[in-house]
């Protein structure tokens, strides 16, 4: 296998692909004995990893070797749903010594980095934490496939689920900066009247209301649901709403902290005590606090509260609050038995979430479609990934080549800021530089 350097990856701006777009050449400088590949996929009707999986398993597990080499791990695994039962056929007579599949169950939040680090491996992230902090490190199967590539092309495309109300729901391949609406386009378009796009996943994801906002190296799908949707529904609450149903209809019953995730590997969160605050000013007490280490899975809010509040909302607004007055939990208390008695039992099965949602009535497939989606014109955003925007290093009229750089994070102190470099994904001309964005046309 081809051997990839840590300043390649850099280079070739690969960053996280399933989530916040954490620079992958900073995780790969760091000494890890495993490195897992999360290909779990728990939100429901995304499909783009179990498809990548299945076209390009050689250069995933390309990847993961690279990824192991540069960490030092000894020990490699890709983590995936125990059902695609074809795709891990597929995988296990080619993967190397030190490497190893490891069958996941069919439940939601099995693609938490986390839950995802202790069911595998049986350790427990401390409050606060990273993966490395268990001598792990964890990357996305899309990711895994754009280190395998950097030493010969930087990323410029992105794999991505269109389902839910579309004539074809499918997975694409797409330039980065092409359109959602050209994504749902290319899906046979929209099959109801008022269509809303979901993006990133039904649970985790946002209600976005621009439909020609621009594909990045992080948009994992798009759901489109009709307007009266319950998912829609939740998402258009507004704060104040919110709060004040919440204010007077939370009966403490705990469902919320029964089931979340955080709190049953043992972190000091517990959202049904968070939800206190909407009634007391409790912003410095212990139990408030500890919501700072909210993940914002949406279960307490999407399946567990039986009153139909948004606990999940409660503790980002917490979160947000606490953040701003700069106030850290110091020295958290953990309990990392808590997994060890409670976890495996209130795993919430995908079937049951898909139910609760109302989305068994669509189509639950996404086969990747061979050809890309071509686009004439898209927009590179100069901020795809966590830590600073990218600064362009082009200007308006510049001709420019499919994988050219068009922005590169800043120097501060003689060093590139935490970042990576943004690339055109189309050849064609600069036709503006402008909100952060650098448009090409062909």
């Amino acid at each position: 296998m081809v051997d990839v350097t840590v300043e390649q990856v850099a280079e070739a701006g690969v960053v996280g692909a399933g989530g916040a777009g954490f620079p992958t050449h900073v995780k790969l400088a760091a000494r890890a004995d495993t490195v897992l590949i999360n290909a779990a996929e728990c939100e429901p009707l995304l499909h783009k990893d179990k498809e990548v999986l299945r076209a390009f398993g050689d250069g995933v597990i390309e990847g993961l070797a690279a990824a192991m080499r540069r960490v030092g791990a000894r020990r490699g695994i890709i983590g995936v749903k125990e059902k695609y039962t074809d795709v891990i056929a597929g995988l296990r007579p080619r993967l190397p010594a030190g490497m190893e599949i490891a069958p996941l169950r069919d439940a939601y939040p099995a693609g938490d980095e986390f839950i995802l680090v202790y069911d595998v491996l049986g350790r427990v992230i401390p409050p606060g934490g990273i993966p490395l902090a268990v001598g792990a490190v964890v990357i996305n199967v899309e990711t895994a496939l754009n280190v395998a590539l950097a030493p010969r092309q930087p990323v410029t495309e992105k794999y991505l689920s269109i389902a839910g109300a579309v004539a074809e729901p499918v997975t694409l391949r797409v330039p980065l900066g092409a359109t959602l609406a050209e994504c749902v386009a290319a899906a046979g378009g929209p099959t109801v009247a008022d269509p809303q796009y979901i993006v990133g996943g039904v649970m985790m994801g946002r209600l976005e209301a621009y439909h020609d906002a621009l594909v990045d190296k992080t948009t994992g799908g798009v759901i489109v649901l009709p307007a009266d949707h319950v998912v829609v529904r939740r998402y258009r609450r507004d704060w104040e709403s919110i709060a004040r149903i919440g204010r007077s209809a939370c009966d403490q019953c705990s469902f919320c902290t029964e089931l979340c995730p955080r709190w049953l590997l043992g972190h000091p969160i517990e959202p049904h005590r968070a939800m206190r605050s909407l009634e007391f000013n409790l912003v410095g007490e212990a139990n408030v606090i500890g919501t700072a280490f909210c993940c914002e899975c949406n279960l307490c809010t999407m399946i567990a509260c039986p009153e139909d509040l948004d606990p999940k909302n409660v503790c980002s607004q917490n979160k947000a609050r606490l953040a701003a007055a700069r106030k850290r939990y110091e020295n958290p208390p953990f309990n990392p038995r808590r997994a060890e008695l409670h976890l495996a039992n209130r795993k919430v099965p995908t079937a049951r979430l898909m139910q609760k949602l109302a989305l068994r009535g669509f189509r639950n497939v996404g086969p990747l479609r061979g050809e890309p989606l071509v686009a004439r014109r898209v927009g590179i955003r100069l901020k795809q990934h966590l830590g600073a925007p990218c600064e362009p290093v082009v200007t308006v009229g510049d001709r420019v080549a499919k994988g050219q750089a068009v922005g590169r994070p800043p120097v501060v102190d003689g060093k590139p800021a935490l970042g990576a470099p943004v690339h055109a994904s189309i050849d064609g001309t600069v036709s503006a530089v402008t909100d952060g964005v650098v448009w090409i046309e062909a």
